[in-house]
């Protein structure tokens, strides 16, 4: 299960180094496109296969399905960590969380996920999103 917090710098060729407790779930080789809130989303292959089984299954005559298929696809990249374990970032994924030199990587369980420091930071901060309050509302999914 991929979890924990890390924080890295971006080189000045856009690469960060994949922290070693998430590297043997990532495999080396992974998925990284477009997240939610404003982050990007890393997926091991098997989570990628599932979920592009999952897509398939959408309704194709469904207007909010397929905008959410292509935007989702449109946004994904191939990735395979170098020989030093780092990791190039797309331009445009970077430009999509705000990403230009302090990141923080999260383990959340089947992805990780990638923020722009700062904009972690406010997310965290954000009114909405304090963990009382997000605790408090899982009981709304059975938790």
């Amino acid at each position: 299960m991929l979890m924990g917090e890390y924080e890295h710098t971006l080189d000045d060729k856009g690469r960060i180094t994949i922290p070693a407790k998430l590297r043997d779930d990532l495999n080396g080789h992974f998925v990284m496109t477009k997240g939610l809130d404003g982050c990007l989303f890393i997926y091991p292959l098997d989570e990628w296969r599932k979920l592009e089984e999952r897509l398939k299954e959408l309704p194709m005559t469904n207007a909010n399905a397929r905008a959410f298929a292509r935007l989702f696809l449109a946004g994904a990249q191939d990735v395979e960590t170098d020989k030093q374990c780092r990791v190039t970032i797309p331009p445009r994924l970077r430009e999509h969380a705000g990403i230009d030199r302090e990141v923080t990587l999260l383990g959340v369980s089947t992805r990780v996920e990638l923020w722009a420091k700062e904009r972690w930071d406010q997310y965290q901060q954000s009114a909405h999103t304090t963990y009382e309050d997000v605790a408090e509302k899982m009981v709304d999914f059975g938790f």
